[in-house]
């Protein structure tokens, strides 16, 4: 299902360090100039019971977390995003531009863990009811930057304490899909300096304007 107006879903994906929020926030300022009516949301989260579920993902624990269990969170708080959130703007008219969306769930879920990926398959067809992102903006950058760009930014997360072999998975698989659907996916090269990042970005956005 795509939106019944000109209202466009763009998401934003990579691995870790990629630099997707800074960048999230040029686009934030592009489409403000361009007066273009949007919302900014993230996954998981985006709602109070989605943030709730994000929490429980990623907060570290002695226990140890089920793969299809991370992966039923993953999607139970997507199901409450896309109904509360994401597919309302849209109807309404608002652009949508979210900070990862179920690529992510097929690289670090389905690769990273090694989740079969019918399993995602199943269970996107049913919470998206059809819904796919318009654009598809991928941060790549080699694993080893990624990993020491995100050991400078603090305490690292359940996610980001995996060794380097789980990110190359990530890695390989979102490249896999970009190459997968061309029409939707735009690479960035995120080790670039920040501003032909920056550049390349906002030559996507206008694009997707046009």
């Amino acid at each position: 299902m795509r939106a019944s107006n000109s209202a466009k879903f763009i998401t934003i994906e990579g691995g870790e360090g990629g630099g997707k929020s800074t960048n999230v926030e040029f686009i934030k300022q592009y489409l403000t100039e361009q007066k273009i009516d949007f919302i900014h949301t993230r996954e998981p989260g985006g709602t109070p019971l989605a943030e709730q579920i994000r929490e429980l993902m990623l907060s570290k624990r002695e226990e140890k977390v089920a793969e299809d269990a991370e992966l039923l969170l993953a999607f139970a708080a997507r199901a409450q995003h896309i109904a509360e959130v994401i597919r309302p703007a849209l109807e309404s008219g608002k652009w949508v531009l979210c900070d990862r969306f179920t690529d992510a769930t097929y690289a670090y879920q389905g690769a990273g863990r090694g989740i079969n990926m019918d399993k995602i398959a199943q269970l996107e067809t049913m919470v998206q009811n059809g819904l796919q992102p318009d654009i598809t903006l991928l941060f790549d950058l080699p694993v080893d930057v990624g990993m020491k760009r995100a050991a400078q930014r603090g305490e690292l997360d359940r996610f980001e304490v995996e060794q380097a072999a789980f990110f190359e998975r990530i890695r390989a698989e979102y490249l896999h899909r970009a190459s997968s659907f061309p029409q939707r996916y735009r690479i960035v090269d995120a080790s670039l300096e920040l501003p032909q990042v920056r550049a390349q970005v906002l030559g996507i956005v206008a694009d997707v304007l046009e």
